[in-house]
């Protein structure tokens, strides 16, 4: 009876090992699981953020070129107005012409400082989109790490290999890390992985 006492006992604690490692598979899976549904929560209001940002960014620097194309057409006309009074031989409108040449002129020198300012909102939306997306990149890394957490401790809870739980934890560390960083603004960025990913 000791050989079968001993099957038995050896049967009750894989159970309990077996238990306990599908207890630890099921918290992480459901604490991954959660962490990815609140990054995708922040990173769709992110994404949101990004296509206003954009959005403004592209209107401003229209904006820009149509002050640009109004500058170019009020010197285009002062260098007509200016050739015009080079050449008159008819000095009657000389009053005419050099009022006409002072509008221009101080047009053009208002197209020329609003296009600046302009210039600068519109390089202010693109810095604020490039903020945005690295913090994008940042929740996209923490739900590419949390899906692999995911997968291997699917892998563990078959195989019954509890070794792969380490590596899915560090997975998971990684994803908890790049999701604090995302909701935290840290400047955590990783330029290399996200540059083979892009």
């Amino acid at each position: 009876m000791g050989e079968i006492d001993e099957k038995v006992t050896e049967a009750v604690e894989r159970a309990a090992e077996g238990g306990r490692l599908n207890s630890i598979i099921a918290i992480l899976v459901a604490l991954a699981a959660t962490c990815m549904a609140l990054d995708n929560v922040k990173d769709g209001n992110i994404g949101q953020a990004m296509a206003q940002a954009q959005a403004k960014s592209v209107d401003t620097w229209s904006y820009c070129q149509a002050k640009s194309t109004k500058q170019n057409l009020a010197e285009s006309t002062l260098d007509e107005l200016q050739t015009m009074q080079s050449i008159s031989t008819v000095h009657t409108n000389d009053a005419i012409i050099e009022k006409k040449i002072a509008d221009y002129r101080a047009l053009a020198a208002r197209y020329e400082k609003e296009k600046g300012e302009i210039k600068a909102e519109a390089e202010g939306y693109q810095k604020e989109y490039d903020a945005l997306n690295m913090r994008d990149d940042q929740f996209d890394l923490s739900d590419a790490a949390f899906s692999l957490a995911i997968a291997l401790l699917g892998i563990t809870a078959l195989t019954r290999k509890p070794w792969l739980i380490y590596m899915a934890s560090a997975f998971l560390a990684v994803g908890v890390i790049f999701g604090l960083a995302g909701f935290f603004n840290w400047p955590l960025h990783p330029d290399r992985i996200m540059s083979w990913l892009s």
